[in-house]
């Protein structure tokens, strides 16, 4: 069995032919179970596991299988850990042989940020040219590399609620070459950004609907618990709505799900999901002065779709 650390991810993949994998993950016949999700009980602080199975179809040639398996132990933090692991299991599909283990943070940060990536194809203006970045965490640079590499990108605003992080960050990616300037106003970015991208955990909306302006697509990526919000309800008013799946989109995010259980939202507002998109039975942005969000919730054919380009990349 091969090893895949975040170093040779880093150097298997690039975001377009990483979104390509990922729009062929969607149209083909991923098997995609429920997450598992355990409690794990312990003296000092209950910690989680989670594994997120899926497989390929019984027609798939070659035929692949594969597990996210996720440890959260909140304690680590004492012990100076981290407080998430993540290994990918990447199976045979015919034998159930195990081909390799993937750094599975690494992993999941390349897919999540290519996925938005994939949306934006369908749903960015052609001609988006300015982007907000809101949050500074781990998926910012991959959001900004991946939005860059897939849209006509020359000016990067990044906005954090701790103004230091926005400003390292950006004099990082700065140094990369990417056109990234660190900002504190972030009303004022948002009214003129073209594409709005955010990964925060914040539980109250940062980015308001009565900021947007005709033709923008926003990004919603962090947010990922029922209890947690980065748009207000004006947002996803106004927005013509997609995601990548209906499922954890719905039922897992706050950005939807609060609208959808306040009733502010009905199901059917939600116009399109990766599926739809990438199989063309919804085409996205209809005009370019529509408003158009999307919201990432995460889903495990994305997981097996990359693992199975990175096992390609690594051995050709």
């Amino acid at each position: 069995m091969h090893i895949i650390s975040a170093d040779m991810i880093d150097q298997a993949l690039d975001p377009v032919t990483l979104a390509d994998a990922l729009a062929d993950g969607f149209r083909s016949d991923i098997i995609l179970p429920l997450r598992h999700h355990h409690d794990i009980e312990r003296t000092s602080q209950n910690a989680t596991l989670l594994l997120m199975p899926a497989w390929t179809g019984k027609s798939a040639t070659p035929a692949y299988l594969g597990t996210k398996i996720v440890t959260i132990f909140p304690g680590n933090g004492a012990l100076n850990l981290p407080s998430v692991y993540g290994t990918y299991l990447l199976l045979d599909g015919n034998t159930g042989a195990a081909l390799a283990a993937l750094d599975g943070t690494r992993l999941t940060l390349w897919r999540t940020a290519a996925a938005s990536a994939l949306a934006a194809r369908y749903c960015a203006r052609p001609n988006a040219t300015r982007m907000v970045m809101v949050g500074a965490g781990a998926l910012a640079p991959f959001l900004i590399k991946a939005h860059c590499a897939t849209s006509p990108i020359n000016d990067v605003a990044l906005w954090n609620h701790k103004p230091e992080k926005a400003v390292a960050l950006a004099n990082t990616l700065r140094a990369e070459g990417l056109p990234v300037r660190a900002v504190t106003d972030l009303e004022h970015a948002v009214r003129e950004a073209d594409i709005v991208s955010s990964a925060t955990l914040s539980t109250q909306p940062l980015i308001l609907g009565a900021w947007l302006r005709p033709g923008m697509h926003i990004d919603c990526v962090g947010a990922f618990k029922p209890s947690m919000r980065e748009t207000d309800d004006a947002l996803v008013q106004r927005a013509t709505l997609f995601c990548d799946t209906r499922e954890g989109a719905m039922k897992e995010a706050g950005d939807f799900f609060q609208p959808l259980a306040a009733g502010i939202l009905k199901p059917e507002d939600v116009k399109a999901d990766l599926f739809d998109l990438a199989r063309g039975t919804h085409r996205g942005r209809s005009s370019p002065d529509e408003i158009t969000m999307f919201k990432s919730a995460g889903t495990a054919i994305e997981d097996l779709a990359a693992a199975i380009h990175i096992w390609n990349r690594v051995n050709a």
